[in-house]
C-alpha cells in the first residue's frame, strides 16, 4: 500500500442535470460525487431543460450552481440553429461553446451545415468550441474549425480512425485538443453485451482495437481524460427506450489509479491528463485543492452506495487498486473517509 497526494482534478465534461432533471442529479449531489472522486472543478454541459442557450438560461443556471455547488463549477453554452450571435456575446461568461453534431441526449443537435458555419464564424477566436462529433462529422468539424481559425476541443474520442485523424491534423498544425472517457478506456463492446442497456452511451463502446488505440495515444494525441458523467435512474436505463449515458465521477480516479498500479500509466501523466492539460485548454487555474489517494490494495467497486443521485455504476463488480481517501479544497476538508463534508454554496463559479 502507498499513499500519495496529488492536485485535485478538473473534469471538463459533466452533465449535472439541473435544471430539469433533478430526479437524476443536481448541483448538490453531482458536486458531492465529484469531491468523492477527487474532482474539485467541473465544467457542466448545456443540454439541460431548458438548455443553456441564451443569457436568461445562463444566469438562472449560474444562480442555481452558486447556491448549491460543493465544488467549483463552470458552464458551457449550447449552440442551436438560431443563436450563433447571441451565445458569441456571452462567451466570456462560459467555459466554451458546445456543439452537438451527432445523435445525443437532449434537444441541441445541429442538423445543417449553415448553422455550424454560423457558429464557427461568430464565436470569439481563442475560446474553445467543444464538439460531440463522430466519424465523418468529426472530419467536417476539424476542417471548418481550421478554416475559421477556431480552437476545437473534440469530446469523448472513441475510435482508432478518429485518433489517427486528430493526430494527422495536429501534425499539420491544427489548433486541436481532445478528450477520452474512463468508460471508453476500460470497457469495450464485449462489456456492452453483458451490461445491456446500462452500457447504452454516446458514443457507443468501441472494439478492442479502438480501446488499444486510446491507450496508445494517451498523453500524446489525447490531451485529457473527462468522465462525461451522464446520470440516469436505473428505471430509465431499464426502460424500453433507455436514454444514453453513464455516471462516472466517483469511479474515474480508482480506475486510473489501478492503471498506475499496473504500470499502464504513471502518476505524473495522470495529473497531466486530469489537471494540467484541462486547465490549459479551458484557461483555468488548477483548483486550490489536493487529493490523498491510496494505491495498491484491491477492492471491488460496489453496486450501490455512491453519492451521485442515480446511485449505480457500469463498473460495479470490477476490482480496482486505487481509492480516494480525502479531498481538500481551499484548505478545507471537503471529502474524507466516505463522507462528503463540504456544504452547498462552498463551490465557486468559474468564468464570472
Amino acid at each position: 500500500m502507498s499513499i500519495h497526494r496529488i492536485p485535485a482534478l478538473i473534469d471538463v465534461h459533466v452533465h449535472l442535470r439541473e435544471p430539469g432533471g433533478t430526479h437524476k442529479e443536481d448541483y448538490d449531489t453531482g458536486t458531492g460525487a465529484a469531491l468523492a472522486g477527487g474532482v474539485a472543478a467541473v465544467l457542466d454541459m448545456p443540454n439541460t431543460s431548458p438548455p443553456t442557450i441564451d443569457r436568461a438560461a445562463l444566469v438562472a443556471k449560474r444562480d442555481l450552481a452558486r447556491r448549491k455547488a460543493l465544488c467549483d463549477v463552470g458552464l458551457f453554452l449550447g449552440g442551436t440553429g438560431k443563436n450563433a450571435q447571441q451565445v458569441a456575446r456571452l462567451a466570456g461568461q462560459a467555459a466554451g461553446l458546445k456543439l452537438y453534431l451527432n445523435d445525443t441526449y437532449g434537444p441541441l443537435r445541429l442538423h445543417d451545415l449553415a448553422s455550424l458555419v454560423a457558429h464557427m464564424r461568430a464565436w470569439p477566436r481563442g475560446k474553445p468550441i467543444a464538439v460531440h462529433a463522430e466519424g465523418p462529422t468529426l472530419a467536417q468539424a476539424i476542417g471548418l474549425a481550421w478554416a475559421f481559425g477556431q480552437r476545437l476541443h473534440c469530446c469523448h474520442i472513441t475510435r482508432r480512425a478518429e485518433v489517427e485523424l486528430i493526430a494527422a491534423a495536429k501534425g499539420r498544425g491544427a489548433p486541436l485538443t481532445c478528450e477520452v472517457t474512463p468508460h471508453h478506456l476500460f470497457l469495450t463492446q464485449a462489456d456492452a453485451t453483458s451490461l445491456g442497456s446500462l452500457a447504452d452511451m454516446r458514443p457507443s463502446l468501441g472494439s478492442d482495437e479502438d480501446q488499444a488505440a486510446l491507450w496508445e495515444h494517451l498523453g500524446s494525441v489525447i490531451d485529457c481524460i473527462a468522465t462525461d458523467h451522464a446520470p440516469h435512474t436505473l428505471a430509465e436505463k431499464r426502460a424500453a427506450d433507455p436514454p444514453p449515458g453513464v455516471p462516472g465521477l466517483e469511479t474515474m480516479l480508482p480506475l486510473l489509479l489501478t492503471a498506475v498500479a499496473e504500470e499502464r500509466l504513471s502518476l505524473e501523466v495522470l495529473v497531466q491528463l486530469s489537471v494540467e492539460k484541462p486547465a490549459r485548454i479551458f484557461g483555468l487555474l488548477p483548483p486550490d485543492g489536493q487529493v490523498e489517494v491510496e494505491i495498491g490494495p484491491k477492492w471491488t467497486l460496489p453496486d450501490h452506495g455512491y453519492f451521485t443521485r442515480c446511485d449505480w455504476s457500469p463498473f460495479a463488480g470490477i476490482q480496482v487498486r486505487g481509492r480516494v481517501q480525502r479531498t481538500t479544497l481551499r484548505g478545507n476538508i471537503a471529502y474524507a473517509d466516505g463522507e462528503v463534508l463540504a456544504r452547498p454554496g462552498s463551490g465557486r463559479m468559474l468564468f464570472v
